[in-house]
Order: structure tokens, then sequence, then C-alpha cells
């Protein structure tokens, strides 16, 4: 078998140098953020290791479910929800190969979060009540302001304050009398000229079919940096015309659609998607709640990307900003467990998924709970390990793995 360093090179080959950079110091930071960086390391593992996941009912999963992959995003009906915010890594997969890698981050996060092992084994007991329960009801609900708590309705109160304008004004600054983003290395990287005309005739050529063109005419892009998995591949934050005055700009992000690492190793047959980001789109669509506003694909340079709008709505909850407070993060646990469920649900009997009366059945056993923490529990050691191997070879090469 291939050494991890070997592993994580091959996985992160094609990505672009400069940021993948950035995702591997980020990865050096603790364990979490490791995790968060390696869902290929996981499914492999998995595939490997615990065959006996597989027998759970096939649901449309995220493919990268972890505690800080559930955030605010404003609907095309032009509310805010708090739901699941990442489908890059979606399929078509056993139910549990969701929740293992749900319950995993729990367990590497718990440092980050100052709970102890007693106190982590709790609320994961609690995760699977919940998620267990929801799922026998039936019945799949959402969560906006009014029926939210604790930590998420925090933040969706905190939402209220925010504006677009302000978002703009934040990432971007005027030089020569024009609005440009501002390239500070932290959210944005400077791109080529070059580049640049390439994002704005491929957004320009989408736009043709729009009511207003002049809305999307790009004054700016860059490469946009975030999150961790995806850090490296191309990925860009796109300023345009809007409404005409800087105070009307909008940011769009357009991100590269790469094959899912979970249909590399799922037995079930995946659907043939016209391309990868149908695939992301499509999912998503059927797990949230309600879908994303100005949610789309583009093809760029014989390569398709998912294009949405940039929003002072759309966040996700900073959770270092209550470690050691386990009443508010009692509130946030029993909040995913009810969403992840409710995705179940509301995606079932879609190409192959599970209908909600398998799903009802499936909540009610519980049978297969000893086997799932079972792995989990040998799992996050393994990725603790992992995660001190990664270290050692990071400082003694200063990073240079690309």
């Amino acid at each position: 078998m291939l050494s991890l360093v070997s592993r994580l090179i091959d996985f992160n080959q094609d990505r672009i140098p400069q940021l993948l950079e950035i995702k591997y110091r980020n990865m050096r930071e603790n364990c979490f953020r490791f995790y968060r960086g390696t869902s290929h390391l996981f499914y492999e593992d998995l595939n490997n290791h615990s065959p006996d996941l597989n027998a759970s009912p096939h649901t449309w999963i995220c493919g990268d479910l972890h505690i800080e992959n559930f955030g605010s995003y404003k609907a095309d009906n032009r509310w805010v929800y708090f739901d699941i915010n990442d489908f890059d890594d979606s399929a078509l997969a056993p139910c549990l190969w969701e929740i293992s890698r749900l319950i995993v981050s729990i367990y590497t996060a718990s440092d980050s979060l100052q709970i102890d092992q007693s106190s982590c084994q709790k609320i994961i007991k609690f995760f699977l009540d919940i998620y267990t329960q929801t799922l026998s009801i039936g019945h799949a609900q959402l969560v906006q302001e009014d029926t939210s708590e604790g930590i998420v309705k925090d933040l969706l109160e905190d939402l209220k304050k925010r504006k677009r304008k302000d978002l703009v004004a934040k990432r971007t600054t005027e030089k020569n009398g024009k609005r440009k983003l501002l390239i500070d290395n932290e959210h944005a990287a400077a791109i080529s000229e070059d580049k640049k005309a390439q994002i704005a005739d491929t957004i320009k050529k989408w736009a043709s079919e729009k009511e207003d063109p002049e809305f999307y005419k790009v004054l700016d892009a860059a490469y946009r940096i975030a999150g961790t998995g995806s850090l490296g591949l191309e990925k860009y934050i796109v300023l345009i015309e809007g409404k005409g005055s800087p105070d009307q700009n909008f940011l769009l992000e357009l991100k590269i659609a790469k094959e899912s690492p979970v249909a590399k190793y799922v037995k079930v047959k995946q659907p043939e998607w016209n391309n990868q980001a149908e695939r992301v789109i499509e999912v998503q669509k059927r797990m949230q709640a309600f879908p994303l506003a100005f949610l789309d694909s583009v093809e760029m340079n014989n390569h398709w990307f998912v294009m949405k709008e940039l929003l002072p709505s759309q966040d996700k909850v900073d959770l270092n900003l209550y470690a050691g407070k386990l009443n508010k993060l009692d509130s946030f646990i029993k909040t995913i467990a009810e969403i992840t469920a409710w995705a179940q649900l509301r995606s079932g009997g879609r190409q192959g998924s599970a209908i909600a009366d398998d799903l009802i059945e499936f909540g009610v056993d519980r049978s297969w709970e000893k086997t799932l923490l079972g792995y989990v529990i040998e799992y996050s050691k393994q990725v603790k390990s992992d995660y001190k191997e990664f270290c050692r070879a990071y400082d003694s090469k200063s990073g240079a793995f690309i």
C-alpha cells in the first residue's frame, strides 16, 4: 500500500501549486483541519476495512459531511435557511458512509471543541438518537430563523445585519476610478489577464440568454481561497457589474466540478450525468430544503464549473466560539442530526435512493449502531495517527509535497 504522503501527492497532483501550499499549511493546523482536507483517504479506508456499513440503505449523500459543512444560505425564494452546504463529493451511497464521516469529524474536532472523550461519546450517542428518531418519523422539515435554536439561531439573527454592498466593499478596492478585487492572498489570489479574459468570455456567453446580459459583465476575477478539501482546485471569485454603481456590484463564485471520490469505491450504479457540475447541482437541489439562489453551471476550457452568487447571508457556524460550551453544542448537534435525516428523506426514491418506508424502518431498527460505533472509534484513532505522520512529513520537508 502507498505511504500516506504518496496518497496525498497522487490525489492532489492536478492542483494549482500556490493554492495547494495553502491547503497543506491549513491541514497542518490541527487534526480536524487535516480530516477536512482528506475525504479521499476516508473513503479509500472505508472501502478497505468496513464492508459491514455497505448494507445500510442507499441514499444521496453530500459525500463530505463533517460538522463544519452545515451553514446558512439564501435560497431562490430569497429566504435564508440553514442546511448542508457542500455537495462537491455527492453520490449515491450507503447512508452510513455519510453518518460515519460526520461522527468521525466529531471525534477529530474534540480537542478544538474542548470536549473530553466521555463528553464526545455522549454527544455522538445524542446525535444518533436524534438522527434515528427523525428518520423514523419519516417527514422532512427545514431550519430557518423562526424554527432554529442555540448556535444556529445566533448565526441566522446575526446575518440579518449583513448587507451585500458591505461584502462587496470588504472584498474589493478602488484603483484608478475602477473597482477591483482585493488581492490579499487570504481570500483572493491573483490570476493572469488571459484567465480573466477567459472567465469574462465564459460568463458573457452564458449571460447572452439572460434577460439583462449587462448585469453579468465581468469587472475583475481572481482565485478564491476558501475551504480546505477543495483548495488547489480551480475556484474563482468574480466581480460583476450588477445594477451599475459600485454599491450595486455583485460577487460570483466559479468552482470546477471534479469526479466525486466516493464514486470510485461505492458499488451501487451511479446515474449517467452529462457532466460533474450537473451531478453537484442536481444532488444539492434534491437534498436541500430549497435550492440555492443563482445556482447554475458553465463550461470553460472543456471543463464544467458550478456557478453561484456569493452572499453575506452565506456562512457556516464558527464552532470555536462555542468550545467547551456543551449546552450550546447539544442544540447544534440536534439541529445537524435532524438536517441529515431530512436530507436523506427529502431525496429518497430518486434514481436508486431508498424510499421513505425503508429509511423509517432503518431508523427504528438500530441493530447497525454497534458496528458503526466500533468502526468510527477505531478509524478516529487512524486519523489521528495519519495526522501525526503528515505533520512529521510536512515539517521535515517544509510543506514541499508538490
